[in-house]
């Protein structure tokens, strides 16, 4: 923890000293007698709670009660929406209980991700308060020069490996094994792809808690707030692990749910379709469906599991993926946009319309819990998508890594076939290049941006007609050799950071799928610009038109909670602000 105390004291005399705006018109107690009464059906802000211990043991107020204070957060990551899917869908009013929140909250419509939109580091932006420079998570498959294989337990082999921070980290996922069959990716972490790292005479393995360089909100609340409970809900079952922050233990109760897990009668995982004929969305809904549980089980006082009493968290939250999968659905069989201005087409609406009807849920159960009054919420994203102008869709491969050719890979581990030893390109909408020999930078960009070009795609499946080298970045389009801005990303010195990132023209994918029209990871507008909306019923209705980053979510809720920001290692290093219009200095 590298935060100053003596800031923390400092803070917290300003907040005796000044009002919180969010504070400041909460409704009384409910169900108490006063403000430290017992609570009259023992469920309210004021009662004994579940747990007969107040709403999260002591709570915020030592189980004194509400006394006008935001006790908990409920953060929602709709991925994928884009401002634009927020505004239209409240002007249209096909978001009946988004608009309901929206009555009583800031509408933030020009926020964005900070840089890059992959689900890692646009998840590591909520929770964290920090862009990939201070995490060091870029995206949920990289590489690190200083880490060793996870089939080298004596860090003995070659230094430099593929890490990943999604499906494969599971069990399920070990090899020779049965693949990802189960819902909770196998019940435990895959030695195989947790690497080593040499410290000291010692060769030790590298979750997912360990890789990432900063503390998150949940390690924050939990060790400084007096019996305060966390919890979390997302798409992988080990591979968001790091959740956690590097003490490994920032969330209680962490569900272990794998999105990429094929369980029979399925055919295809939940982002697939599940019988070959259901559009693929549909399944997603019933992974989302999991998660939407979890959280009315947690507002009722029991784990996610709804088999164990316990406190109602004080940070918590899900995901969902079901607009994700609606987007990236092929555009001339329902998925996607019907024009440039973000007309949803049917896959999308309806997708929107599940996840609405969700968060009515969410906030139906609150009401039924005495709980919203204390309740803050925030819904955001960690990436939009990209792109939503159908007719902008180039998909032409693995264009960077055919540029490059024998400059990067070649080295593999004998048993996961992970890259090792050589670097690595990871692509999407956007290309991160490790090199294999990182004085061959400066070459390596010259030969990237002398092929800045577009190759010619068909024109009804948008994929190019042959291999190309052609890298499409002639159209607002970039080569970043990263080495030259390492405030942006860090240094690639540092063994981690990709030494070069290459942003093709919005609307290119760097793929031949024939499955998918949209993608993400970049920070194309599409990519970036997301939907953010903070919501208490003590506030007014407000649309802001500043421009934020969805890193100011993370230090927004520490101050909620009455903590200083500071508290949050990539908020001090980077100087993350709170959200504007929330506070009263």
């Amino acid at each position: 923890m590298t935060s100053n105390h003596a800031p923390r004291s400092k803070w917290i005399a300003a907040i005796a000293a000044s009002a919180l705006v969010l504070a400041s018109s909460l409704a009384q107690p409910q169900n108490g007698q006063g403000q430290n009464g017992q609570g009259g059906n023992g469920q309210g802000d004021n009662g004994q709670g579940n747990n007969g211990q107040g709403n999260n043991g002591q709570g915020n107020n030592n189980g004194q009660g509400n006394n006008g204070e935001i006790q908990r957060v409920l953060l929602i990551s709709i991925d994928g929406m884009h401002e634009q899917d927020l505004a239209k869908c409240l002007s249209a009013n096909t978001c009946p209980n988004i608009a309901k929140l929206a009555k009583h909250g800031v509408n933030y419509t020009n926020a964005f991700t900070p840089g890059l939109s992959d689900s890692v580091p646009g998840l590591a932006a909520l929770v964290t308060g920090g862009s990939p420079r201070s995490t060091g998570l870029f995206y949920d498959d990289i590489y690190d020069r200083t880490l060793y294989a996870g089939t080298d337990p004596t860090c003995t082999g070659t230094q430099g490996v593929e890490v990943f921070l999604q499906e494969l980290v599971g069990i399920d996922a070990f090899i020779p094994g049965p693949g990802l069959i189960h819902l909770d990716g196998g019940g435990a972490f895959n030695p195989q792809q947790i690497p080593h790292r040499k410290v000291g005479v010692d060769c030790v393995p590298v979750y997912p808690h360990d890789f990432i360089k900063t503390n998150t909100i949940f390690e924050v609340v939990k060790k400084y707030i007096h019996k305060s409970y966390t919890a979390w809900s997302d798409k992988h079952a080990w591979g968001t692990d790091w959740v956690n922050g590097p003490s490994g233990t920032g969330v209680d109760d962490l569900a272990r749910t794998e999105i990429n897990s094929t369980v029979p009668p399925a055919i295809n995982d939940y982002t697939g379709s599940k019988d070959g004929l259901q559009p693929a969305y549909l399944h997603t809904e019933e992974f989302d469906n999991f998660h939407v549980q979890n959280i009315l089980n947690e507002i009722d006082g029991l784990d996610s599991t709804g088999t164990k009493i316990a406190p109602v968290p004080t940070v918590f939250g899900t995901n969902f993926q079901t607009l994700s999968v609606a987007q990236k659905a092929l555009h001339n069989t329902g998925g996607g946009y019907v024009d440039a201005a973000f007309t949803p087409g049917l896959f999308v609406q309806a997708a929107i319309t599940y996840v609405d009807g969700a968060i009515g849920q969410f906030m139906a159960e609150l009401d039924a819990k005495h709980l919203t009054d204390s309740t803050l919420i925030i819904i955001s994203a960690k990436h939009g998508q990209s792109p939503a102008d159908y007719s902008r869709l180039l998909k032409i491969g693995h264009a960077a890594a055919n540029n490059l050719g024998p400059l990067v890979g070649g080295g593999t581990d004998p048993i996961t076939g992970n890259n090792l030893g050589n670097g690595q390109i990871t692509d999407d909408d956007v290309a991160f290049v490790w090199l294999n020999d990182q004085t061959q930078r400066a070459a390596a960009v010259a030969q990237l941006e002398a092929n800045p070009t577009c190759p010619v795609v068909d024109p009804v499946t948008k994929i190019v007609l042959s291999s190309t080298t052609m890298i499409c970045v002639n159209n607002g389009g970039a080569v970043i050799d990263l080495s030259k801005v390492p405030d942006k990303f860090g240094d690639p010195a540092n063994g981690r950071t990709p030494d070069i990132m290459v942003q093709p023209n919005p609307g290119v994918i760097y793929t031949t799928s024939g499955g998918k029209d949209m993608e993400h990871g970049g920070f194309a507008p599409d990519d970036s610009h997301v939907a953010l909306l903070v919501s208490h019923p003590s506030l007014g209705k407000k649309t802001s038109n500043e421009s934020v980053q969805t890193t100011q979510v993370a230090p927004t809720i520490i101050r909620a909670l009455g903590l200083d920001p500071e508290l949050l290692d990539a908020v001090e290093t980077e100087g993350t602000e709170v959200l504007p219009g929330l506070f009263e200095d």
